[in-house]
């Protein structure tokens, strides 16, 4: 019997062992591995031979009959069902059927029948190994946090009891959990500073997602968008790709100016609590004179609110959204970025008849979020670990914060920051004619990683000079001999 083959590799401790075993077994089975006329080897002699318990191999043997993958057999032991089995593997086609295809067929011009070339557009590029660079000044990503993993590791469990699983195991069409849909409402919106009712809330793939909704509804050829200049790049790149003119408005320390530029534009987007890529905060007055233009120029609010939390100088300022009297700001939130940006979870809050409209074209892209990770955030939430998280990562944050500025100040004195009132990244300035792409290549082959900041403009003549330094990801012991690496960096270039 050849099964012992697929256990010459040593267990990984980071899985759990029971799990291992299983997925060998399958495995094994599936690629003809184990015959179906003889048993298994029986628990005791399997344990030997892989040192572990018997237990744990019982439990395996056990969990794949109840798959399917085996059946037990009254003294004899575990026998592969091999007609299960074989239902598993997949169908080959023959090579006769490959041959009644006949000869080499024309190969699909695929760029002729693409309406939009979307991978032409400039992106924000990371890479995948990120967390492999010593020093990780890279923006969107976050040190593991062990509490808030098991306290979530927790609410998925809890939300898999039967007390639960009713309200995810069935197609919710285009309804939310109720029970998450009310925990926004109590835990989230009041902490920004307005309320809303169940009609004014979709819950979304995070809040990219909510961002394509709302310009998949409310634009298309000949809409002009104000955006911040410069500012995030996927929310341009959506209007770009809806046929959208852009109207980009200049930001200064106040955040993005009100000014009769304004005047036609049918949506403007702004990241008010903690501008991207800057990270300022927009001033009260700025934020009513928005307000203001917007009804006198009759054009729609699109407020992205990411990292409301973060505020570190400060009580954090309430939302563009508490300010709304007539229904003009549509609210994008994330609840996942602050804790799991890979879990994707966000939500929208809007004018009821807007709402309606956007549940209906999400129903035609996803249906729905998924369920169980509804209910589970839900459980996050109520259970009180979401604002415990937010509490341990402003904490953390706020000593890194005021570790980059003082660092920054030290090693980096011919570099000019933009000042900020929080958030997870800073804005900073190299010398004039210093190129921040040339920076950023050399420090990557010294293990920093950094951002070129010219990617956010979408003028032509952006500046060449700008980076932005991430720091959630980055350990604070880290910063100071990463800093001083890109400031040696910097000079070689600089000359």
């Amino acid at each position: 019997m050849m099964i012992e083959h697929y256990f010459d590799a040593p267990f990984s401790p980071d899985k759990r062992l029971q799990q291992q075993i299983q997925e060998r077994l399958v495995e094994a089975i599936l690629a003809g591995g184990v015959s179906a006329h003889e048993p298994l080897p029986s628990t005791r002699s399997m344990a030997e031979r892989i040192k572990v318990s018997r237990n744990t191999v019982s439990l395996v043997y056990e969990r794949l009959a109840e798959d399917g993958y085996l059946k037990p057999v009254s003294r004899r032991g575990y026998f592969v069902d091999e007609r299960y089995v074989r239902e598993q593997l997949s169908i080959r086609v023959d090579d006769h059927a490959h041959n009644a295809l006949g000869g080499q067929r024309r190969a699909v011009d695929f760029a002729r029948r693409m309406k939009v070339r979307l991978c032409d557009q400039p992106n924000i590029t990371k890479p995948a190994n990120w967390h492999e660079f010593e020093y990780p000044f890279v923006y969107g990503q976050i040190r593991p946090d062990r509490i808030s993993i098991n306290r979530w590791r927790d609410a998925v469990r809890v939300a898999g009891t039967a007390e639960h699983a009713p309200f995810w195991m069935s197609d919710l069409v285009d309804n939310d959990d109720p029970m998450l849909v009310e925990q926004i409402i109590r835990r989230t919106l009041p902490q920004r500073g307005f309320r809303a009712g169940p009609e004014n809330i979709l819950v979304t793939i995070g809040a990219q997602n909510a961002l394509y909704l709302i310009a998949s509804l409310l634009s298309d050829k000949g809409t002009r968008v104000g955006v911040e200049e410069p500012g995030y790049v996927d929310a341009r790149n959506i209007f770009l790709a809806r046929g959208c003119t852009l109207a980009p408005q200049p930001v200064d320390a106040n955040g993005m100016r009100v000014t009769e530029a304004l005047a036609g534009t049918d949506l403007v987007y702004v990241t008010p609590g903690h501008h991207s890529p800057t990270n300022v905060t927009m001033g009260l007055q700025r934020r009513l004179a928005l307000l203001e233009a917007a009804d006198r120029h009759d054009f729609l609010v699109i407020e992205d609110d990411y990292e409301h939390e973060l505020n570190f100088v400060g009580a954090a300022r309430p939302a563009l959204k508490s300010f709304d009297q007539s229904g003009r700001v549509i609210h994008v939130g994330s609840l996942s970025k602050p804790v799991f940006p890979g879990l994707r979870l966000g939500f929208i809050a809007a004018a009821e008849p807007l709402l309606r409209e956007l549940r209906a074209l999400r129903r035609l892209m996803c249906r729905h979020v998924s369920a169980l990770d509804q209910r589970a955030m839900a459980i996050f939430l109520a259970d009180g670990h979401y604002d415990a998280h937010i509490r341990r990562q402003r904490e953390s944050l706020a000593a890194k914060w005021k570790c980059m500025l003082r660092e920054i100040g030290r090693q980096l004195p011919e570099c000019d920051v933009t000042m900020t009132t929080g958030g997870s990244a800073l804005w900073l300035s190299l010398p004039r004619g210093v190129d921040a792409r040339q920076v950023a290549e050399r420090a990557a082959q010294r293990g920093v990683l950094v951002e070129p900041g010219d990617v956010h403009y979408a003028s032509s003549n952006a500046p060449l000079n700008r980076l932005r330094l991430g720091f959630a990801a980055i350990a604070q012991e880290k910063i100071a001999p990463g800093l001083q690496a890109l400031g040696e960096v910097m000079r070689d270039v600089q000359g």
